[in-house]
Formats: C-alpha cells, sequence, structure tokens
C-alpha cells in the first residue's frame, strides 16, 4: 500500500470520488458537493488557516487503487487551550481492512508529533462543529443531513481498535412537525412559553431578508454572550457574522428563523433552514450554473419537506426563564400551520457534555434518531485520559 499526499487535481479527484464508489450501493448515503468539501482544503476560503495548517492523503493498493483517505489539521487557537496540545483528522474513509485504516491513522499520527502535538481528536472538521463532525454510531436508516457525516459502522471499529477512546456522543433530535394538536409539547414547556408571550418587554419576530446586516449583528451580540464558554468557540466578530448572513440569504426561509428581544435588546435566536441535502441529493456532487438553476427550481416547488435547526442560542441572563420555549412556539405556530411545507424536523447536534440543550430537545418533543461519536487518542498510552468535560 503506498499513501500519497494530495497535491495535484489527480489526487483530488479520487480524494472526492473514493466515497462515491464506497457508498454506491447504500441508498441513505448522500454523496457531499464538491465545492463544500473542497472549501475545506483551500486557504482562502477557510479562515482556520489563518491559525492552524492542513494536510491530507490517499491510501492506493498494488494495483492504484484508491482504497482509503483522511486529513490532519492542528487549529493552534484551540490546541493551545487543551490540558494536552490536541490536533485533529477528518474526512477518513476507507475499505473494510485494518491495516489500511491502521495506516492512515499513523501517518496522521506522525505529522501532528512532528509539529508537537500530544493527541489527536477525530472524526472532526478543519472548521467549524457544525459540519463534517463525527462518525455515525445509529441512524443508518435515515439520510445525513447537509454536511454531517454518513459513515459505515465498521469505522467504529477501527478507531476503537487502534486506541482511540470516546470524547463525546453527539445526538441529532428529530420529530415530525405536527404530531398532535398541541405539537408534542410537554406541559412544561407549554406553560413556560405562555408565560413568557405574555410579558410585553419580550418580543418574538422571524427575520425579513431586507434588514439582514441588523440580524447579522444581533446573531453576533448573542452568541458572543451565549457561546464563548464552550471549549474551542471563540468570539465572533462583525465581519464574520455578515458573512455568515450572507451565505445564508439565498437559502433563508424566513419564517422559520426566529429572533427573541427584551426590550428590544437581542437575547435569543433559532436559526432554522430548509434541509438542504433533500435538494442536493439530486445535483451529484456537482454545483455548476446548470445545477443552481436546478436548485431554485427545486426549492420553489417544495420539495424540501425536512427543515433543520442549525444553532440556538439564549443570553445567560435570560436562559432558565422559560424563553427557549417561547421562541420555540413562536417558530411552532408557524410550521404547525397549514402554510407550512414541512413536516419532520431535525436539530444540529447537541453533544453528552451539554445536559440542558438535550432536556429542551426532549422537551419540545424530540426523540434522539442519529448518533454520531467524536474520539481523542492520546500519544502518551500512560496519560490519562479524560471525556469532554460537561457544560454547568
Amino acid at each position: 500500500m503506498n499513501l500519497i499526499e494530495v497535491k495535484d487535481k489527480s489526487a483530488v479527484k479520487e480524494f472526492l470520488h473514493l466515497p462515491v464508489r464506497l457508498y454506491k450501493n447504500e441508498k441513505n448515503w448522500i454523496r457531499p458537493l464538491d465545492k463544500d468539501v473542497e472549501t475545506v482544503f483551500d486557504p482562502k476560503k477557510n479562515k482556520y488557516f489563518r491559525f492552524g495548517e492542513c494536510t491530507r492523503w490517499i491510501l492506493r493498493n498494488a494495483e492504484g487503487e484508491t482504497i482509503g483517505r483522511v486529513a490532519a489539521f492542528i487549529n493552534r487557537k484551540t490546541s493551545a487551550k487543551e490540558e494536552q496540545p490536541t490536533g485533529g483528522i477528518g474526512f477518513f474513509e476507507c475499505i473494510h481492512n485494518k491495516e489500511a485504516a491502521f495506516m492512515l491513522f499513523d501517518r496522521c499520527k506522525e505529522w501532528l508529533q512532528e509539529r508537537e502535538i500530544e493527541a489527536m481528536d477525530g472524526p472532526i472538521n478543519f472548521g467549524d462543529r457544525d459540519q463534517w463532525w463525527g462518525a455515525l454510531a445509529d441512524g443508518y436508516d435515515r439520510e445525513p443531513n447537509y454536511c454531517m457525516p454518513y459513515t459505515f459502522p465498521y469505522y467504529l471499529q477501527f478507531f476503537e481498535a487502534y486506541g482511540f477512546r470516546l470524547y463525546f456522543k453527539q445526538f441529532t433530535y428529530g420529530r415530525p412537525v405536527q404530531e398532535s394538536e398541541e405539537g408534542g409539547l410537554s406541559e412544561k414547556v407549554r406553560a413556560k412559553a405562555e408565560r413568557i408571550r405574555q410579558e410585553p418587554r419580550y418580543q418574538f419576530r422571524h427575520i425579513e431578508l431586507k434588514d439582514m446586516e441588523k440580524y447579522a449583528e444581533d446573531f453576533r451580540t448573542i452568541y458572543n454572550k451565549a457561546w464563548v464558554k464552550h471549549a474551542g468557540v471563540g468570539e465572533m466578530p462583525k465581519a464574520q457574522a455578515m458573512s455568515l448572513m450572507k451565505k445564508l440569504k439565498p437559502i433563508v426561509d424566513e419564517k422559520i428563523l426566529y429572533f427573541g428581544y427584551y426590550d428590544e435588546e437581542p437575547v435569543a435566536f433559532f436559526i432554522n433552514l430548509p434541509e438542504l441535502n433533500q435538494i442536493f441529493k439530486y445535483m451529484n456532487g456537482k454545483f455548476g450554473w446548470w445545477q443552481k438553476l436546478k436548485f431554485l427550481y427545486l426549492k420553489k416547488t417544495g420539495i424540501c419537506k425536512k427543515m433543520f435547526g442549525v444553532v440556538f442560542g439564549i443570553t445567560p441572563e435570560h436562559q432558565g426563564k422559560g424563553v427557549e420555549a417561547a421562541i420555540v412556539m413562536a417558530v411552532a405556530d408557524y410550521v404547525w400551520s397549514a402554510k407550512s411545507q414541512y413536516d419532520h424536523f431535525e436539530m444540529n447536534w447537541i453533544g453528552d457534555f451539554n445536559p440542558k440543550m438535550m432536556k429542551l430537545a426532549t422537551e419540545v418533543g424530540g426523540k434522539v434518531v442519529k448518533v454520531h461519536h467524536t474520539y481523542r487518542y492520546l500519544f502518551d498510552r500512560n496519560k490519562e485520559f479524560k471525556p469532554c468535560p460537561v457544560i454547568d
């Protein structure tokens, strides 16, 4: 077997096409857009190259056939905060061959050690946690959400046999949109929501596309108060928030993207989008001018029946008061109506280190429909392994 660093167009093509061959008989697998994968490895498009580095390899057998791939990377902003400097590996794909898998893991380990890294997490992303994070452990009967991994069960065996330990579990909660007259919400949630909604100082409203600059700043304000306490999450600058909203604008359904205000100060957001894989599964990994026209047509037809909860945030001073329930109810008022095209809802994954969000997902009628695993491997095998700390 021969490891080849991805440096030319031929190797890039093999890196992208290997999963197509591996998953050709998996009916629920959806081919990611090539551009979404390649953006991760483009220093001009991926901000993480400003304070990190990344490389990737393909693995070929004696006949020259590509049988595996992997990437290794370092985010020096987050690695410095760990008890031991920790890098990452991701985009792992491999035939059912332990020797091949271990050869890929070994190369990542060597590359990271050469850069004074002492541990590696995987499979993760050289980027934000909302994409390409974890190995699928349960939920093989469902299609993957946009930019989330759908991987073979034997990948878990490879990671664990190599010596990776489970760092945290990722739970995707889902539910039918209209499960009952009350929407499947617990009485406790409904009572909390009604109490907050009767308080005139709180207002909940969906966005308007013409005011995206305002919502970008509102999002940034809430995010920086609510999320910077999470491990590996830094403060969001204004330019990044504006860039995010610009990217969302072409795909947004403004009726399902809500903000909450207290005396007109932003205190909560619930970002929901049409689940894009419901459309991208018809693109075969491409997104040229023809696919863009096809996308607009399919989006307009209402073919997307699943909505996806991307991110949920409440500023600390308003947590635990029922604001969470109230903003969920505000969205529900629309999606339960006859005007809504959606019949199913899934949330972005919630780590087992975040029991408050897990509890909320259950209270609004969610059930775990997918599980992913994130692993950690300590290079010093005598060092104590510690799972991801729980958020208070």
